[in-house]
């Protein structure tokens, strides 16, 4: 699917960048973003440092610019993917992290203290494809998908690809898979849902942040994902949506649970986020029982320590941390649908604002 996107000024243009690269910083005053990712906390209790998603990136620049143009705070955040983010967040060198998947077991292990999950954004993961000559948006079922990234699908004109695009003139050429070679809650949500739709998946890789690829190219970042499908015909990857549409890439329509082929869409991940939300704001969309909801949907959550008083910070930077994600959830959200994310449901804002109200600051509450 083409689709002609006009992004705000604020956004990086990815089409250009190699999968060996990292996003560099979009030069605005509410956001800047650094390739490495051994950042320490700031001095300044003005400037916030955020690191993690990269699927949260185009949306986090637009929001904290806008911030920045209101409050005059300073948010730099590092788009080195969900596994980095949770690493620093863990070493107290940054004030939040951002992750497309919720913690595990083993990560909360490493923790020194409780840290909570505040639902910011829901967005797509899409196979995006570079197949120049076909025009046609390509048709993909959950076991097609399976196989195309379990290394037994590796022609495009493969017969399982085309009983279900019928009419479509598909090249005889080899299927090259770019995924993340970092740890990444976009690989999170794809392979949660690779992990339910297949049971070969399910045993020979698993989900998480990070596994074992049995074929394929690795890219860091979507940025890089995106980049080395743009530029390698005959490719196939998984990117977050805002990437795809802000490339003009073409991706697939994926069947869902209910036999329905959905296109990736806010529409399709509001529908597919149409569920009962926790306390805890910890659910997978992926796979979802919805007729119409697309099926690699997911959460994106920013990740703080419940206890804000830790390595000398002010109860200033505390307050201001809170207020920046309170306002995330609210007035933010106004931002998500011109870059493609879906905005925040009425009852994963008010699970999110129950959420910040338990952070405390020495044992006393931030947000009243």
């Amino acid at each position: 699917m083409k689709m002609k996107f006009f992004s705000l000024k604020n956004i990086c243009a990815v089409g250009a960048l190699f999968a060996s690269m990292s996003l560099t910083s979009c030069g605005g005053g509410g956001t800047d973003n650094k390739s490495d990712s051994t950042a320490s906390a700031s001095s300044d209790d003005n400037t916030l440092i955020g690191a993690g998603s990269t699927f949260d990136y185009p949306l986090f620049s637009k929001l904290f610019s806008e911030y920045n143009k209101a409050n005059g705070l300073k948010i730099n955040y590092q788009s080195i993917g969900s596994g980095g983010g949770i690493q620093q967040l863990t070493s107290k060198t940054v004030d939040f992290g951002a992750s497309d998947n919720p913690l595990n077991g083993k990560q909360d292990s490493a923790l020194t203290a409780p840290v909570i999950h505040i639902p910011v954004t829901a967005g797509a993961v899409v196979i995006s494809y570079n197949l120049p000559d076909v025009k046609d948006t390509l048709m993909l079922t959950p076991d097609i998908i399976a196989d195309i990234f379990l290394g037994k699908i590796t022609k495009w004109d493969d017969a399982k690809i085309a009983a279900i695009n019928k009419g479509v003139k598909l090249p005889s050429s080899t299927i090259v898979v770019a995924h993340r070679s970092d740890g990444s809650g976009t690989t999170g949500i794809f392979t949660t849902y690779l992990d339910k739709v297949s049971e070969e998946w399910h045993t020979k890789v698993g989900k998480g942040n990070s596994v074992n690829w049995p074929t394929g190219l690795g890219g860091k970042g979507n940025e890089g994902v995106a980049g080395s499908v743009k530029q390698t015909p005959g490719s196939i990857g998984y990117i977050e949506l805002a990437y795809a549409v802000q490339n003009n890439m073409s991706f697939a329509k994926v069947q869902n649970k209910a036999g329905n082929f959905i296109t990736p869409s806010i529409a399709s991940v509001t529908a597919a986020a149409n569920v009962t939300i926790p306390a805890d704001s910890k659910i997978s969309l992926t796979n979802t029982d919805a007729a119409d909801g697309y099926p690699i949907s997911g959460f994106s959550w920013v990740l703080i320590y419940k206890e804000q008083k830790y390595n000398n910070r002010s109860a200033d930077r505390a307050t201001k941390l809170l207020k920046l994600l309170s306002w995330v959830i609210h007035d933010g959200q106004q931002y998500s649908g011109a870059l493609n994310y879906a905005p925040l449901s009425s009852a994963a804002v008010s699970t999110g604002d129950a959420i910040l109200k338990s952070v405390t600051f020495d044992g006393k509450p931030i947000l009243q």
